[in-house]
């Protein structure tokens, strides 16, 4: 087991063709600055780094800044040297992609960031729109200066989207997408995106994996709601993030709602046992027929091209 100076570090993985090793749990940004207090963000951002993830994302959207700037404040300061640090950019020209970089590293009080992402494409049109508005030259730049160490891609909208993506291009090392049992029934990114990063070896960073509420009757962004609940009743909390770190991921980033949900998640990772292809099947066919809109509700159905 490796270790830093604060101890003993979560199982690690290789995050693609980068060579670099990430923690296979990683802390999901928008629910540090969404968190209702400094001292809860604060209590996640400790809990994490406790438990041995080394993992950080956010973006530069998030709480207009907020989440950046608590990193700066809880997390960069003293441990820096420790962490992986990575944030995105929904930047569809170059001039709002280099200010968004700017914006991130002085709010994080970086100068560089691990990882650099193209944030929340939403379908064909909008990957090829800021592929001509000069954004992913911005990004190449910014690697080739050393603002940022590797780049990537995320989405969750719709998988034709990164399709399209890796269709135009060939710079990026690293694609966020959502990772989840009612995933292959309806839209699915595991179907139709994962092979391919793998072919390429690409480091895939798995999100949504509990569908961002939505496995918990949510039907909006962080809510619990009064819909059909697949976490508790058909799937365990344990068994949805098993599911998704079965797969060839690099990390799964997950926002905990506070500091002993972030504990939860650290110990299922600690006795992590991965599901071989029958039993991943089983918990796809559980769940399927309430897979669609209702449980992945950030999904929309969009047409190839």
């Amino acid at each position: 087991m490796k270790t830093d100076r604060l101890g003993e570090l979560l199982p690690q993985r290789t995050l693609g063709s980068t060579g670099k090793s990430v923690t296979m749990l990683g802390t999901g940004g928008a629910h540090v600055g969404r968190a209702e207090s400094e001292r809860e963000a604060q209590a996640i951002v400790e809990t994490s780094l406790e438990g041995g993830v080394r993992f950080y994302d956010t973006a530069h959207v998030y709480q207009n800044g907020r989440s950046e700037e608590r990193y700066g404040k809880y997390l960069t300061p003293e441990h820096r040297d420790l962490v992986f640090l990575m944030t995105k950019s929904t930047a569809k020209d170059e001039t709002t992609a280099r200010e968004h970089l700017e914006d991130s590293l002085r709010r994080m009080r970086t100068d560089y960031l691990d990882l650099w992402q193209v944030h929340s494409l939403k379908d064909p049109e909008d990957v090829d729109l800021r592929i001509e508005q000069g954004v992913l030259d911005v990004f190449e730049k910014a690697k080739a200066e050393g603002k940022v160490r590797h780049i990537g891609f995320t989405g969750h909208t719709s998988p034709w989207a990164h399709k399209r993506m890796l269709e135009r291009t060939d710079i990026f090392e690293t694609v966020q997408m959502p990772i989840n049992c009612a995933d292959p029934s309806f839209e699915s990114f595991i179907v139709n995106v994962l092979p391919a990063l793998v072919d390429r070896k690409m480091g895939i960073l798995a999100m949504k994996t509990l569908s961002n509420g939505g496995f918990f009757g949510g039907d909006k962004q962080f809510e619990h709601g009064s819909h059909p609940k697949l976490v508790p009743d058909r799937v365990s909390f344990e068994e949805a993030l098993t599911f998704a770190w079965s797969h060839p991921i690099s990390v799964l980033i997950t926002g905990p709602d506070d500091a002993s949900q972030m504990q939860q998640k650290i110990e299922i990772a600690k006795d992590f046992h991965p599901m071989d292809e029958e039993q991943q099947q089983k918990l796809v066919d559980r769940v399927s027929d309430r897979a669609g809109n209702i449980v992945e509700f950030y999904k929309q159905v969009v047409e190839p091209v």
